[in-house]
């Protein structure tokens, strides 16, 4: 993939030009290094085998490229990678991973949040912020710390990280008590400022109970923040599907919305590679947010899944 510059997220008023929000998670960048034996000697020896059993027949670089190139075709504002980057924290993943992230674009026009393969060992917790912290870190930030967050026209990005090393046979995640009070109060500084806030974070606030070895462990202390502050829109990963669901945020309804995996081939285990982009415009209390979701077919074209609106001039539609 040769890099190819995204251009520069537009300075936009409130009662400007649609802001565009391109949104990919999970690449799961693929081919996996080799690991040497001793690295095996952890958690990631189950993950080897699951790797070499499925998920390498199900991550594909050919539709990880595919998808990047389509994503640039709409010419995004912004792009949101909302974790997984990549697959066993194997040393030698963190700097493709790093060289993936340039070559999407840079780190003014691309964030990203980690996700607990990106954190699969404990010793490795540390390297996502080593690597690739630039993507991480706010605006008036020099170091990585959670949450973070970047403006852009409009729009306010609040990065979270769930990324921890999760026992073996579960993937879980966790934020911790202070990274969800410096939520609520970023909410509610962003939300008096007239901000369209969006969470970017890699676990659903909630999981179905057949997931719960993959649940955020914090979940309602998360939705606890988000109803006492509000906020316009939350975007993860994790669950490589397609998906929308609603929470109340003080008598408003707030969408997380779930993408699939970007590097997901078609007919694979999982649903097939997607996207979404969010087009905003507005201003508070008049915003409009439509969701257009996307996602590869079979025989390598794009099918729209059409289009919904998340929020419409000022009243929050009802769930879909």
């Amino acid at each position: 993939m040769s890099p190819r510059a995204i251009a520069p997220a537009r300075r936009l008023d409130h009662s400007a030009l649609m802001f565009v929000l391109a949104h990919i998670s999970d690449p799961h960048l693929p081919p996996l290094p080799a690991p040497r034996c001793s690295e095996l000697r952890t958690k990631r020896l189950g993950g080897f085998i699951n790797w070499q059993r499925k998920r390498r027949d199900i991550h594909v670089l050919d539709t990880l490229e595919r998808l990047v190139a389509h994503v640039r075709e709409q010419n995004p504002d912004h792009i949101a990678v909302t974790g997984d980057l990549i697959n066993l924290a194997l040393p030698e993943e963190f700097p493709a991973g790093h060289t993936w992230l340039k070559n999407l674009g840079s780190a003014r026009d691309v964030t990203f949040v980690a996700g607990n393969h990106d954190a699969y060992v404990r010793r490795m917790e540390g390297e996502p912020a080593r690597h690739w912290g630039e993507y991480m870190t706010g605006d008036d930030q020099q170091d990585v710390a959670f949450p973070f967050v970047r403006r852009r026209g409009p729009v306010a990005i609040i990065g979270l990280s769930t990324a921890v090393a999760a026992p073996w046979f579960r993937a879980t995640g966790r934020l911790g008590k202070e990274q969800i009070e410096g939520l609520r109060e970023t909410l509610t500084r962003l939300g008096a400022e007239g901000a369209f806030r969006i969470i970017a974070i890699h676990h659903p606030p909630e999981s179905e109970p057949r997931r719960q070895s993959e649940r955020l462990l914090d979940g309602g202390p998360l939705l606890a923040a988000i109803a006492h502050a509000g906020a316009e829109l939350l975007i993860h990963g994790h669950e490589h599907i397609h998906s929308v669901s609603w929470f109340d945020a003080g008598g408003r309804r707030v969408p997380a919305v779930g993408v699939p995996s970007a590097s997901a081939t078609a007919g694979g285990h999982w649903q097939a590679a997607g996207y979404n982009l969010y087009r905003i415009e507005g201003a508070p209390g008049a915003w409009d947010c439509e969701m257009i979701s996307r996602q590869l077919g079979a025989d390598g074209s794009w099918t729209d899944l059409g289009r919904r609106r998340l929020a419409r001039r000022g009243r929050a539609p009802a769930a879909l």
